[in-house]
């Protein structure tokens, strides 16, 4: 992905231009501009009424798709348009990467105010074509209209699999571990920090947390890595949470859940703010949502392969939380004893 498409320079955007002064067209244009030529396997792309795109040879497509409503999933007091396109993409990335696919192209939608800044469509596709380019992404299409507001950024996202090394929620059995990559809170403690108000951090683990919250990491290569190794069973990514993704994968394999609260890895400056404001690090953690973790059972019988490929992960820890039961339960276990698995996060109930 290199050359765009247009080589002609854009005319400069006049100062305090919207996007109803540029209209849908010269939008188009700019967009068109900044996307770079598209691969041999994408013989039709951007301009005409609908893309073309090869399959490749010996392998399924994984579509997925995700909405960015601003009010609800962000707040653009909270992320520039810079972060909102890495943000858009890297969401998608994550549900390709819990199929163990591996990222191809991608179609973006844009529901548009007219008052808004059209510089801030410049600085979406910084985002999105930034994270694009690190997995040569091509972005193929998409929709552009108004509407009185809110702003709304929509992502389908395709990918590629081998067959028979699809990673689905429902393949889980009992006596399976359950792994989880990275450590958790970071988001939901940066959301947190962010909700205060306040002008900076003044702290390098809450910077790092808001940083977690506005560019989240998707965990392409090691899902890409366990699908195509056949080391795990089920997976899910954990855009709600881990309370969610274990409900997930125990709803969709007939099974149960005993996850040691002890051993949940908790990133060390989302448990310093947690505490702070008087929250359970552990509770907090377990039902914050926008991680973008994986969570994967592990047979027993794929252990020893499970730990070969765990230490090929490119730096990214795997931590054994719990397995799954047969008992239709779901159970946080400590010290203390047993109590039911904390609530997750709620699309329909809760808003930001």
């Amino acid at each position: 992905m290199s050359d765009p498409i247009f080589t002609p320079a854009l005319p400069p955007l006049a100062p305090g231009a919207t996007v109803a002064d540029l209209g849908e067209a010269a939008l188009i244009a700019r967009i068109r501009h900044r996307v770079p030529k598209s691969p041999s396997w994408v013989p039709v792309s951007i301009g005409d009424d609908a893309a073309v795109v090869e399959p490749a040879r010996g392998t399924l497509d994984v579509v997925t798709t995700d909405t960015l409503v601003e009010g609800i999933h962000f707040h653009r007091s909270f992320v520039s348009a810079t972060d909102l396109g890495y943000r858009a993409l890297a969401v998608n990335l994550s549900d390709l990467a819990a199929m163990g696919a591996s990222p191809r192209a991608a179609l973006l939608s844009l529901v548009l105010p007219p008052p808004l800044p059209a510089a801030d469509i410049d600085d979406l596709l910084d985002g999105l074509l930034g994270l694009a380019g690190r997995y040569d992404i091509a972005l193929v299409g998409g929709n552009i209209t108004r509407s009185p507001g809110p702003l709304v950024v929509g992502i389908t996202a395709m990918g590629t699999v081998r067959r028979r090394r699809v990673l689905t929620r429902d393949s889980g059995r009992p006596d399976d571990e359950l792994w989880v990559t990275g450590a958790l809170g970071a988001a939901a403690a940066g959301l947190g920090w962010l909700r205060t108000g306040q002008a900076t951090p003044g702290d390098r683990f809450i910077e790092a947390c808001v940083s977690r919250y506005r560019r989240p990491e998707a965990r392409v290569r090691v899902g890409t890595l366990l699908g195509r190794n056949r080391s795990v069973r089920a997976a899910v990514d954990l855009s709600d949470g881990l309370s969610d993704g274990i409900r997930q994968i125990a709803a969709a394999s007939a099974t149960g859940a005993v996850i040691d609260s002890e051993a949940i890895p908790i990133d060390p400056g989302a448990r310093a703010w947690f505490e702070q404001q008087g929250a359970d690090p552990i509770a907090a953690a377990v039902a914050g949502g926008d991680d973008y973790e994986l969570l994967v059972s592990v047979p027993r019988a794929f252990r020893r392969r499970f730990h070969t490929i765990r230490r090929l992960t490119h730096g990214v820890p795997m931590t054994r939380i719990g397995e799954l039961t047969r008992e239709r339960e779901l159970i946080l276990r400590s010290s203390a004893g047993d109590q039911p698995l904390p609530e997750p996060w709620a699309h329909f109930g809760n808003y930001e």
